[in-house]
């Protein structure tokens, strides 16, 4: 008897068939992604001019203006979000990776899990549950208090696997040599993982960039500039979902523009987030 199942020309041929599916699917996915990339550049790239970056949304039926006051508040925003949705889930990975038990962990994971699978829009109206109709109008600060607690689930994940991955022999000859436990996770645990750490929370930033639906409910939008964080406020994402729908040519062009800013801006930060995490990787253990 043959201890071979197939003989070795069906092997070669399943082989072979298995490949070329493969790579028509990875040539897919690359496919998909350069056409995206190719017709923003064509419909956006061209419409970008100095004005777009500096000057306020012209009138109705006016030709020109730009985006200046979407491009700062959604700064302002991701600032906020970064503000609330870091350090909550930072200390969350930390306590999770170092402290709690299992039972505790578990609990804690899962509802992390869930939470990371709210739609965002349901996260919008929560937050103009508890932020805008107390306040009794929308706010930039609505807008960042619902993007930051969408960074939560994935800052709090990120940062308890960065942190389960650095070596244990790295925890136990720094208590060996009299450290106690906070000093540990402060003085060599986290450095050791910060650079993942922070990879995950540069792509945690990108992720949320692009929300529109949580913003239609929090910070509504403006057509001029918002001081503070205690007005409604323009965004890119909302801007770009406003101009999209309407029937002026020149407010679709300025849409495209701004897709094609948003969409550079998530590329450029995954891939310093991919450059810091390759060079962690690289490091000497």
């Amino acid at each position: 008897m043959t201890t071979a199942a197939y003989p070795p020309t069906s092997k070669k041929i399943a082989n072979a068939v298995m490949l070329s599916i493969t790579g028509i699917c990875a040539f897919l996915v690359v496919a998909v992604l350069l056409f995206i990339l190719g017709y923003l550049v064509v419909n956006g790239a061209k419409s970008l001019n100095w004005a777009f970056f500096t000057k306020l949304p012209a009138p109705v039926g006016e030709i020109g203006g730009g985006l200046a006051n979407a491009i700062v508040g959604s700064g302002k925003m991701l600032l906020i979000a970064a503000a609330l949705g870091v350090p909550v889930g930072l200390l969350g990975g930390v306590h999770l990776a170092e402290f709690s038990g299992s039972a505790f962990a578990s609990i804690v994971r899962y509802t992390t899990d869930l939470l990371n699978g709210v739609p965002s829009i349901v996260m919008g109206i929560f937050v103009y549950t508890l932020v805008v109709v107390p306040m009794h109008h929308f706010s930039t600060l609505a807008g960042g208090i619902a993007l930051g607690i969408m960074m939560i689930p994935i800052a709090l994940r990120s940062t308890e696997e960065f942190l389960r991955g650095v070596p244990q022999a790295l925890r136990e000859g720094a208590m060996s040599l009299g450290a106690s436990k906070t000093q540990t996770i402060l003085t060599v645990i986290i450095p050791a993982a910060l650079p993942g750490i922070i990879t995950g929370i540069m792509l945690n930033l990108a992720r949320v960039a692009g929300e529109t639906a949580p913003l239609l409910f929090t910070a509504f939008s403006n057509q001029y500039w918002s001081p503070g964080f205690d007005q409604p406020s323009a965004s890119l994402p909302v801007v770009i979902f406003n101009y999209a729908i309407s029937p002026y040519e020149d407010w679709h062009r300025q849409a495209w523009a701004g897709g094609f800013v948003l969409l550079t801006a998530v590329l450029l930060i995954n891939i310093v987030a991919r450059l810091i995490l390759s060079r962690r990787t690289s490091l000497p253990r």
